[in-house]
């Protein structure tokens, strides 16, 4: 937690834009306050919102930090000069490198402050787990007419399929989108939650979800919920290999910031062990500082407290959505 902060920052004010709506994060910015004296003044809406409202706003906007829920969307705004870099030896201790923005020479533009793992979720009487222990089998023959996924264009799945891509090299990794197409039970629709219930109604075999949407479904009292998730099994993929992969949350200074010095107090009061806490387990993540752990039982009650993630640097893949989404038109993946 930061320590009281000197009297002439008593009277600032934070303009925070956030696409986070989890009430446990008002603890943080009411703690944040309390220590510092700096008040939050935040505008709720979703990624796309801001983004456009950053956009429309241009130089007059009176965003300090933004918070946004992808990699690929934080990547997408950075590409539009709406954050600007920053030096913190704070975030540079805190934070691994795969998890923030390439290093300039003027310092990181966005950073991860928690993850969420892309697991496949299977149905154990169509499907072995073994068969299912990496994303390159589900593109595996064995699988046709058992696959169900949201839209491939969805950052979620871009940043996904951006990784594997980045492993395969581009001629197998269209192979494989190929062959994720072929496997298809149905047309790319819904959300992750609306892939692990077609599981378990049995309209598909095997799909992706990130590791929160099933965390969410465990917590739940509703019957129909308690029957998705002992009708369902999850695997973490590539164990063996180069790990699962992960996704953040993030936050960036806002290019026109009129209070940097704030923002960076933030920034920082974002990677500590307190706000860690609240910030991951709030959406049922993980944090993203180092040596900071959660005992959440909904990750545990399907093996998520513990496994190796993929360490490919986020900004690698943010730099090839934009082929990747080429490639996915390519196969036909809507």
């Amino acid at each position: 937690m930061l320590p009281p902060q000197p009297a002439a920052a008593q009277d600032k004010t934070l303009n925070l834009y956030s696409a986070r709506h989890y009430p446990s994060d008002e603890i943080l910015y009411d703690t944040f306050t309390k220590v510092t004296g700096i008040k939050i003044n935040r505008v709720d809406s979703d990624d796309a919102g801001i983004v456009a409202r950053l956009r429309a706003e241009g130089s007059a906007s009176p965003a300090d930090v933004v918070l946004l829920v992808d990699a690929a969307r934080m990547a997408a705004a950075d590409a539009q000069g709406m954050f600007r870099p920053i030096q913190s030896a704070k975030l540079d201790a805190a934070i691994p490198p795969e998890l923030r923005a390439a290093r300039t020479a003027e310092g990181v533009t966005w950073t991860g402050f928690s993850t969420r793992a892309r697991v496949i979720v299977y149905d154990p009487l169509r499907v072995k787990a073994e068969d299912v222990a990496t994303y390159e089998q589900l593109a595996d023959p064995k699988l046709k007419g058992l696959l169900c996924t949201r839209s491939g264009s969805h950052p979620y799945n871009l940043s996904l399929f951006a990784t594997v891509i980045e492993r395969l090299g581009d001629e197998k990794g269209q192979a494989w989108l190929n062959g994720l197409v072929a496997n298809m039970a149905r047309a790319p629709k819904g959300g992750d939650t609306d892939q692990i219930r077609a599981v378990a109604s049995g309209e598909c075999g095997v799909a992706l979800t990130n590791t929160y949407y099933m965390a969410r479904l465990v917590k739940s009292d509703k019957p129909e919920d308690r029957r998705v998730v002992e009708r369902v099994r999850v695997v973490f993929p590539n164990q063996a290999t180069t790990g699962t992969h992960v996704n953040i949350a993030g936050a960036a200074v806002a290019r026109h910031t009129k209070n940097l010095g704030a923002a960076v107090q933030f920034m920082e009061f974002l990677s500590s062990p307190f706000a860690q806490t609240y910030f991951a387990d709030g959406n049922n993540e993980y944090p993203a500082a180092r040596g900071v752990k959660i005992d959440n039982p909904a990750l545990k009650a399907f093996g998520g407290e513990s496994f190796k993630a993929d360490t490919i640097p986020l900004a690698v893949v943010a730099k090839n959505l934009t082929k990747v989404q080429q490639m996915l038109d390519r196969a036909g993946y809507k």
